[in-house]
């Protein structure tokens, strides 16, 4: 069997990696099974450091597409053209998709004009907001799809009532909890730990990503003060991406504990999540990641792509209220959070599950 498994950003890769890793597994067992990597992005993707695929214990991607862009019709018709001319070089019998971006969508709408089956890895999420682009990908990926891999049981209601067959759907648990139970002995201490005197279990880990926190100003005006006032002075690491760092700049807040850092090394980031206070983000992966570390997690957004965090595990969700996320902020620094638990088959066997499946089919 071939597989070929694409990624479209860097969040794909720490879900894309113990899919691999599985595959060697199933090849040391005599399993005749191959795959291909493709990346739609640029092989120069500034995203893409150096330390990335070594960090994750994996190759690199077998082929980089080139597609970049900020146009989503664009996108999406450089991407579909530029994967049709590597299937038809590179023929395979399955399709690999990750998650919810514009390539996962491109890709698996050309697989099956070509009559390829088509795998969506973490399917079901639903934000149930036809206005965010990634809801659509969502609906056309899973409405494509021959194997649905789902992490929870609410993603296998969700596709249920989207009225596909069940027999589509597997129900195979967390592929990132594979990932963070691998590294989790190899998570490295950033080497600047010291020198901003930080301690384990006394500082605050902070993450933003989505544009559309940043848009209103004001509000993240609000937010960002309220998040230095509610931390009592304790240190508030923030490694954050140029765009997000420059926005948090020009409002001018003067906090001496906030500390604003470039992205970080997926070893690196990994341990000062491990070793957190608690981590405020509005990224629905580190919330999953808190949840089976076991951190407290206040996540800016009004839904969780996997809801087990918030139900189950150590995730609060506040939306972009900063008064929501002042109460929370409280809680967590009198030591008053929830405590979780692990939802079913986060037990890091996610990707043995997946290729199991293929493999039989």
């Amino acid at each position: 069997m071939k597989i070929t498994i694409v990624a479209g950003a860097r969040p794909n890769f720490m879900k894309i990696a113990p899919i691999i890793r599985a595959i060697g597994a199933a090849q040391a067992q005599g399993k005749r099974i191959f795959y291909r990597l493709v990346y739609t992005g640029s092989k120069n993707d500034a995203s893409l450091d150096a330390s990335l695929f070594a960090d994750l214990n994996m190759k690199a991607p077998d082929v980089y597409l080139g597609v970049t862009g900020n146009n989503p019709t664009e996108l999406t018709a450089g991407i579909m053209i530029a994967f049709e001319r590597e299937l038809a070089q590179n023929p395979a019998h399955v399709v690999l998709v990750v998650d919810d971006l514009t390539s996962t969508m491109s890709c698996a709408i050309v697989a099956k004009k070509q009559n390829i089956k088509v795998a969506h890895l973490v399917a079901g999420t639903r934000s149930f907001d036809m206005s965010m682009p990634k809801e659509v990908n969502r609906m056309i990926t899973d409405g494509l799809s021959d194997y649905l891999f789902t992490a929870g049981m609410v993603a296998n209601r969700n596709l249920n009532q989207s009225g596909l067959e069940n027999e589509h759907v597997y129900y195979v648990g967390n592929i990132l909890v594979d990932n963070i139970r691998y590294n989790r002995h190899r998570l490295l201490r950033p080497v600047w730990f010291d020198v901003l005197n930080l301690k384990e279990q006394n500082y605050l880990l902070f993450t933003m990503n989505r544009h559309a926190i940043l848009t209103n100003k004001e509000n993240l005006k609000q937010l960002m003060q309220t998040l230095v006032k509610e931390s009592n002075g304790m240190p508030i690491v923030a490694p954050l991406h140029t765009y997000v760092a420059d926005a948090i700049k020009e409002l001018n807040i003067q906090a001496d504990n906030l500390h604003i850092l470039p992205p970080q090394s997926y070893l690196f980031f990994g341990y000062l999540m491990n070793k957190a206070k608690g981590i405020i983000t509005d990224s629905g992966n580190v919330a999953e990641e808190a949840t089976f570390l076991g951190i407290p997690c206040i996540t800016l957004n009004t839904y969780a792509e996997h809801p087990e965090t918030c139900s189950m595990g150590t995730n609060e969700l506040v939306g972009e209220d900063a008064a929501q996320l002042a109460t929370a902020l409280g809680k967590l620094m009198k030591d008053e959070w929830k405590e979780g638990t692990l939802p079913e088959r986060w037990d890091g066997r996610t990707a043995e599950r997946i290729i199991q499946i293929l493999s039989e089919a």
